[in-house]
């Protein structure tokens, strides 16, 4: 399968250490399916830093899946919601799972104003999980978590 990553640098070596903290599935390299949502993002970032957008190309073997400690959240659940919450509120920016990679939902973009509104009870659990949703529509995002998952990229363009 190809995967995208949205960037203004060309990424050949993908280093873990170089991830932010606090993400939605906690520190990890993220990637889409979806072309055109990893040119949205890259595009962001460009006019954020004055610059051009790449998108970063890799093949991901399929099968290999099943060696992997994969989590799979097909939905805006409770429980996604809960993980996402977690990784983003972590004090010290670290990653509260083993999975070697994660795949779901992306959280919109202002999940930390909605966090704020939780966390202050301005807003219940449910009404939280609500106003993370993307606002585009459902789009997933994979997460390489780990050095073991990440050297399985092999980078296309």
């Amino acid at each position: 399968m190809k995967l995208y990553h949205g960037s203004t640098i060309d990424i050949a070596e993908v280093d873990l250490a170089l991830s932010k903290p606090n993400k939605d599935f906690g520190r990890a390299f993220y990637l889409s399916d979806d072309r055109q949502q990893a040119l949205e993002m890259a595009q962001f970032r460009a006019e954020f830093e004055e610059t051009e957008p790449v998108v970063n190309v890799y093949e991901f073997d399929e099968t290999l899946f099943q060696e992997f400690r994969y989590k799979r959240f097909e939905a805006y659940t409770e429980e996604w919601a809960h993980f996402v919450y977690d990784h983003r509120t972590e004090p010290h920016g670290r990653t509260l799972h083993d999975y070697d990679i994660v795949y779901g939902p992306i959280a919109n973009d202002r999940v930390g104003a909605q966090i704020a509104r939780y966390k202050q009870g301005y807003i219940t659990f449910d009404e939280f999980l609500r106003r993370i949703q993307y606002i585009k529509g459902i789009t997933f995002q994979y997460a390489f978590c780990t050095q073991r998952a990440i050297d399985k990229l092999i980078k296309v363009k």
